[in-house]
């Protein structure tokens, strides 16, 4: 979702400055490019060969360099990204741009521009809840400018507080929301994810396999593209993705709640590996071995989400996608899945242990509509994703 998209990346002073090499490699393994400037200050803590190296491109430091400044390429390189990120934003560079200096690269750069600028700012606890700091924040955040972070955590002073840059991935999951002018604008999208966990005591439960990484893909793919994403998930491995509405459950029953809260949407993707039983009666208390024998545990059938959402009269989805997940005959299981529900689209795959899907990085699937069938080549969640949001896009398009 990052291909072919340019980032300038300014390298502010200080020891989070480390995170922005792997922030460099991050956003390579995307498809994107990476225009690094490092700061004086910035090259204390990492060095201009090691940032050059992993970027593959020219690492700019100085305003004054006479080869570019003859065709004005401050203003240029200003201009020539799709974002600007400051990764830190020490309390200094956020000073300067807030009251609109400019006695450096990074700074005359930033006030040049009118590409959209990302912000992670990282500081000692103190600094940033310095009422000046909060007031350059606040303007910052007032002329338009984008931030991501800080966290909590533990500084390298040693001190504990907000002030902690935000995590690479955190910071990637922000450039991508803020990149994402993309078809899916506009668009509110319902994703669930994840197992449920169906309680059989206080400390025992029925649940499954899945991970919650193709869900998590999926969700993070459509943001991506542009949509507004509510994310509805059980009690997955994986975190859930930056900069969409996390809805979080641990049963059935909680997931169809949030699911009817979620709505009206424009599409549904069920990607939850939803049990299809609870107890009748859960025990309030833990279930003991007795030399009266095994205990009777009795079932209830969970709702049936996905054909809820099918067959709704009024407010349905104008698009609703379902997953299938099946041990054999696949294709003829998932087919007559797709008609018992009546939803749209049905993703189905073979998750039987030998495939090492369920729970793994990797899936192949077909994507069962009503106007024929495509399948898939195996391939990593994501690229699945990217695809399957793809495809959505083009249906909603319509």
């Amino acid at each position: 979702m990052l291909a072919s998209k340019r980032i300038l990346l300014i390298i502010g002073g200080g020891i989070a400055a480390y995170k922005s090499l792997e922030l460099i490699r991050r956003l390579q393994d995307r498809g994107a490019s990476v225009t690094p400037v490092l700061t004086r200050a910035g090259e204390e803590f990492v060095t201009p060969l090691s940032v050059s190296g992993l970027a593959g491109q020219k690492l700019y430091r100085d305003l004054f360099d006479l080869g570019d400044e003859a065709e004005m390429g401050h203003i240029q390189l200003s201009r020539s990204a799709d974002l600007i990120v400051v990764a830190p934003a020490t309390a200094d560079l956020m000073g300067k741009m807030a009251a609109g200096l400019a006695d450096d690269l990074a700074s005359t750069l930033l006030l040049a521009t009118d590409t959209p600028v990302l912000i992670a700012p990282a500081m000692n606890v103190r600094m940033w809840q310095h009422a000046a700091t909060r007031r350059n924040h606040a303007q910052l955040l007032s002329d338009g400018i984008r931030c991501v972070g800080p966290n909590d955590g533990s500084m390298a002073c040693g001190e504990f507080g907000p002030g902690r840059m935000a995590e690479p991935m955190e910071i990637i999951a922000a450039i991508e929301k803020a990149l994402a002018d993309g078809p899916l604008k506009g668009k509110r999208i319902l994703v669930t994810s994840g197992p449920t966990h169906e309680p059989i005591d206080p400390v025992r439960y029925i649940a499954n396999r899945s991970s919650g990484a193709q869900g998590t893909a999926v969700a993070r793919a459509l943001a991506g593209l542009g949509a507004e994403v509510v994310f509805v998930t059980g009690p997955a491995e994986v975190p859930p993705p930056q900069g969409v509405k996390v809805v979080r459950v641990e049963t059935a029953l909680q997931m169809a709640e949030a699911v009817q809260s979620a709505l009206p949407v424009d599409a549904g993707v069920f990607a939850a590996a939803v049990a299809d039983w609870r107890m009748a009666q859960a025990s309030d208390r833990k279930l003991k071995k007795s030399r009266d024998g095994l205990p009777v545990l009795e079932f209830a059938e969970n709702p049936d989400i996905l054909a809820a959402v099918s067959q709704m009269t009024e407010g349905r989805p104008e698009l609703v996608v379902g997953f299938a997940a099946e041990t054999n005959d696949v294709l003829a299981n998932a087919t007559a899945k797709r008609a018992r529900k009546a939803c749209d689209w049905i993703v189905a795959n073979d998750v039987s242990p030998e495939t090492g899907i369920m729970g793994g990085s990797e899936n192949a699937v077909v994507l069962i509509r009503g106007d024929g069938v495509e399948t898939w080549p195996r391939m990593g969640k994501d690229a699945v994703a990217q695809q399957l949001a793809q495809r959505i896009a083009a249906a909603l398009a319509k």
